[in-house]
């Protein structure tokens, strides 16, 4: 292969921070739309113990909501160093900054306050408690939220799809 030929390490590390970028949004993303749309509703529709498929779903949303967290500092730095400060002018950072609000509001916000909830109720289950209304009340916030995260995550993903 002559020298000429070969890729410049620019162009390498180019394409190794593209790449990057790609698999650390599908990452996210897909660990959205699994958890949520496909494990979840698995977990609750197969274990007879509800409250075990609670907090086996609550926990696993947890470990997803610090994923994302992760993925949006890798994102922002990956893309920071490509674009500049014209970056935090485009669509894609304030979706990825949603994406990030809402990942901190569900994991330091609304799944605390859920987890008090339940430890209140003990040894009840909330659903079987005085709290149930309102813990229904916070699921749907944080439900209507999940979904507003993994559609503009889907968004993220069609739009990095057409560059």
């Amino acid at each position: 292969m002559r020298l000429s030929a070969m890729p410049s390490t620019k162009n390498l590390l180019k394409s190794l921070a593209d790449s990057l970028h790609a698999s650390a949004l599908v990452l996210w993303v897909g660990s959205l739309w699994t958890l949520g749309y496909l494990v979840a509703p698995v977990l609750f529709a197969t274990l007879a113990d509800k409250t075990l498929a609670g907090n086996l779903a609550g926990k696993m949303f947890q470990v997803g909501g610090w994923l994302g967290l992760g993925c949006f500092v890798l994102l922002t730095v990956l893309r920071l160093a490509r674009e500049g400060g014209a970056f935090l002018r485009r669509l894609d950072f304030w979706l990825l900054l949603l994406m990030a609000l809402i990942a901190a509001a569900n994991l330091f916000g609304i799944q605390p306050l859920m987890a008090a909830m339940k430890a209140d109720a003990w040894p009840r289950d909330v659903m079987q408690s005085v709290m149930r209304e309102r813990f229904a009340a916070w699921h749907g916030v944080s439900s209507i939220l999940y979904l507003v995260q993994s559609l503009c995550g889907l968004v993220l993903a069609a739009r990095l799809v057409r560059r």
